[in-house]
């Protein structure tokens, strides 16, 4: 009987434990029929049958105005991809650093965590999770396990269009396990109902000065630091394939 009872408690312990990912923020996507063309245009049916989210939570900078920013995002997914509908206004767009290896994130820029298995748990020069940043002329930066900033061009497609101050992205997203290997072949992890998949999306937001001005995120981050999705997958929120 004592055997029992200590794997019993063995097994609470183990539910319990602190390395285990909470979900938060869980979100509901809706499977599109048809994949999304990535045109920037948001002409898909499957934009039509997504609702809109509010990308609004400011985890760096000074409080800011509509007028200076404002931004939005519609999920959708299907075999092959995550995708996002992300709607920004920005009075000013800036893209002051042609090396997309240096001081990427100064630059305004969409960025998107994605973490495969919803385990959570620190990435940051892990793949045990992704950050994405998506910069104005297409190119995808994350850091690789070196510790070294590395071109993820093949990992994300983005398209996006400017009408006056209102900038339409989108992005389609391949996803990959943990065990993903730098400089070696790696297969895209296919998606299937019900699964769920760790999710942020954040925008770095600079008008004119030398570094950014405000990051603006998807989640509320408890704490004073919370700069920190891109080492912490527990931040990210939840999503649910549907």
């Amino acid at each position: 009987m004592q055997k029992y009872i200590s794997l019993a408690l063995f097994l609470v312990l183990i539910g319990c434990s602190p390395n285990q990912k909470e979900d938060h923020q869980l979100i509901e996507v809706k499977k599109a029929q048809k994949s999304p063309t990535i045109d920037g245009q948001a002409l898909d049916a499957c934009w039509g049958n997504a609702e809109w989210l509010a990308l609004d939570q400011l985890w760096l900078g000074n409080a800011y105005t509509n007028d200076d920013f404002n931004g939005r995002y519609k999920l959708s997914w299907d075999e092959d991809a995550l995708y996002l509908l992300v709607e920004i206004t920005d009075d000013v767009l800036l893209d002051q650093h042609k090396d997309p290896l240096k001081l990427w994130w100064d630059d305004d820029c969409v960025e998107v965590f994605v973490d495969e298995d919803n385990s959570g748990g620190a990435h940051q020069f892990t793949h045990n999770a992704f950050a994405y940043h998506v910069a104005i002329d297409g190119n995808v930066v994350d850091l690789a396990t070196d510790e070294k900033p590395k071109l993820y061009n093949d990992h994300v497609t983005s398209k996006h269009v400017t009408n006056d101050k209102t900038t339409t992205w989108e992005i389609a997203v391949k996803l990959f396990s943990d065990d993903y290997m730098d400089e070696k072949e790696n297969t895209p992890k296919g998606l299937s109902k019900n699964k769920k998949i760790g999710f942020a999306l954040a925008y770095c937001d600079n008008d004119s000065s030398k570094e950014r001005e405000n990051f603006i995120g998807s989640v509320f981050v408890p704490g004073e630091d919370k700069n920190q999705g891109w080492i912490n997958a527990d931040i990210f929120g939840t999503l649910i394939l549907k």
